[in-house]
């Protein structure tokens, strides 16, 4: 083996990376709460007593989780620029993010609803609360205690597939890392740089959720239940 690594070239384009990586927490920070939003909404509505939205929201849910993510996101870049809605690719980004996330958030949530006991529901109401009162301290906020380690594994990953981003030139980490490349010639090293900008964005959003975990569900944190 013949190849020389040389990091000098790549390194002293360290702040190009750092545009990216906060590009790239801009999409996941984003992307993350409306998609979160979106996908408790659908859960509710799947399991609601309305036929047509739940069927709506069955179809969205399949739709997306049967797709790649990468063709979402060309479809909502590329396809509706061709019948005239022509979107800027930052929030195309954003908006294929929040489609895909919000579909899989769905489900973890509804399998966090179907856990709650019905008896529990019942004495809500024979306590005189109010459905949304119901749906706030008996349903929602137990469901996505029990699911929190589902959804944060989720949002993790949802961080990770925003690289997707570059393919329709958002100046994200991995753009970044393909632009440096193509200028220094060093693919390892670039990408090998990329690669631990990642994994320490990945470590950096399981503490921050661990610690919201912490702060958010007390009774797990007397149980000592993980996170």
């Amino acid at each position: 083996m013949t190849y020389k690594f040389e990091f000098a070239d790549v390194i002293v384009r360290l702040p190009l990376f750092l545009d990216g990586v906060w590009l790239t927490c801009q999409l996941a920070v984003i992307a993350t709460l409306l998609g979160f939003i979106i996908g408790t909404l659908c859960a509710i509505g799947r399991r609601g007593s309305n036929v047509g939205l739940a069927r709506a929201c069955g179809f969205y849910v399949e739709i997306t989780r049967n797709t790649p993510l990468l063709v979402q996101m060309l479809i909502v870049y590329f396809g509706l620029a061709s019948i005239g809605l022509k979107i800027p690719a930052y929030l195309a980004a954003i908006a294929a993010l929040v489609i895909n996330v919000g579909a899989y958030t769905c489900e973890i949530m509804r399998a966090g609803m179907d856990s709650i006991h019905p008896g529990q529901i019942e004495a809500a109401e024979c306590l005189a609360l109010t459905r949304a009162q119901v749906y706030w301290h008996v349903i929602l906020r137990p469901a996505a205690e029990r699911v929190y380690p589902a959804l944060t594994s989720q949002f993790v990953l949802l961080m990770l597939a925003s690289s997707i981003a570059s393919q329709i030139s958002v100046e994200e980490l991995t753009a970044v890392a393909n632009r440096v490349q193509s200028e220094t010639y060093r693919s390892f090293e670039t990408y090998a740089i990329a690669a631990l900008m990642y994994l320490f964005l990945s470590y950096v959003m399981r503490l921050g959720f661990w610690i919201f975990g912490q702060m958010v569900f007390t009774r797990r944190r007397k149980v000592g239940t993980p996170m």
